[in-house]
């Protein structure tokens, strides 16, 4: 039954991708701002703080492109969607670009005609539960009630991990991540399933963090990462090889505080010539400026400077960089070559 519900909102969603046309480079500079899709709330990730400004990992990667559009990154609006709802939007050109946990899959970028632009963070899902509960494996949870987001992919990993191991459970819908924080401390569900990065930012707003555990098994990938609609090729090169910037620029040592004076003359590394726009027309390539990583880059600083501030072991989301270091720091981020 619940299979059937998510396909049949892929179709829908599939149908209306033909609705918004192609163009939205020109589109966006038109109007002015880039709209980007988020997440109705998920610490470290796209949250409201207390001038309720939109701030977090994938908030400032989103900014990155405004600047790199715009040379501003306050050039953007912001509209929080659901597991439900992003994909409409993103669809029916309500949003430009759709910067929200979202996993790479065939069926998302084959029948709903979105193109993904690259991976942000690499995931899996995981459990949390509390300490009380006396669990240690996710194989204990058998007859369990389990709170999970509808129409995500994580629904159906849920289901396939539970048929896998001959354990029955019973789900507890929710739509946005308050919602399933609400109803797991309230004890509606022993268990909160999701992705685990995901599972950290909430588990960092609760009143007392420690009386909940992630549980140790990882069952699945989930490369979460920016989409725009097929057709919009134009703008989805912004968008991808803005991401890509800020990857090159923690891989060659180029930060928010040093990036003006690399742009400010040509040194020995062709590479970081052609990614500040010393060299080359990389930016015209794009139809933006020749300067539009600086741009990028001064939003937040390079991709390891973003995750550090937003997410990292020194943050209250506490994520260790792990798949997420650079390729040549024992993860697997990397970016194709600038040249």
């Amino acid at each position: 039954m619940r299979k059937s519900v998510i396909f049949g909102a892929v179709a829908a969603a599939g149908m209306m991708a033909g609705v918004a046309s192609a163009g939205t480079l020109d589109d966006v500079r038109a109007k002015g701002f880039v709209q980007c899709g988020v997440s109705t709330g998920v610490a470290g990730f796209a949250f409201t703080d207390a001038n309720g400004e939109w701030d977090g990992f994938d908030v400032t990667m989103c900014r990155a492109v405004a600047a790199a559009v715009f040379g501003d990154p306050k050039a953007i609006k912001f509209t929080p969607t659901t597991g439900k709802t992003r994909f409409t939007a993103l669809a029916s050109g309500e949003i430009d670009v759709l910067f929200r946990n979202t996993t790479w899959t065939y069926s998302r970028d084959v029948d709903l005609k979105f193109t993904f632009l690259g991976v942000n963070y690499y995931d899996g899902q995981g459990f949390m539960v509390p300490s009380g509960l006396g669990v240690s494996s996710a194989t204990e949870l058998d007859g369990a009630t389990v709170c999970i987001q509808t129409g995500t992919t994580t629904e159906l990993n849920l289901a396939d991990f539970f048929r896998a191991n001959n354990m029955s459970y019973e789900p507890v819908p929710i739509e946005t991540n308050a919602e399933a924080q609400a109803k797991y401390l309230a004890g509606a569900c022993d268990v909160y399933t999701t992705d685990a990065s995901g599972l950290a930012a909430t588990r960092s707003t609760f009143e007392k963090p420690g009386d909940h555990v992630l549980l140790p098994e990882i069952i699945s990938k989930e490369p979460l990462g920016p989409l725009v609609r097929h057709g919009d090729d134009e703008w989805g090169d912004v968008v991808r090889w803005t991401l890509n910037a800020l990857i090159i620029a923690e891989e060659k040592g180029i930060t928010a505080g040093n990036v003006d004076d690399m742009a400010a003359s040509a040194g020995k590394d062709p590479e970081i010539n052609r990614l500040m726009g010393t060299e080359g027309e990389y930016g015209a390539m794009l139809g933006l400026s020749k300067d539009f990583a600086v741009a990028a880059i001064k939003t937040g600083g390079n991709y390891g400077e973003i995750f550090e501030k937003h997410i990292g072991v020194n943050t209250p989301i506490g994520l260790a960089r792990g798949l997420n270091a650079l390729w040549t720091e024992g993860g697997i981020l990397y970016a194709p070559p600038w040249r």
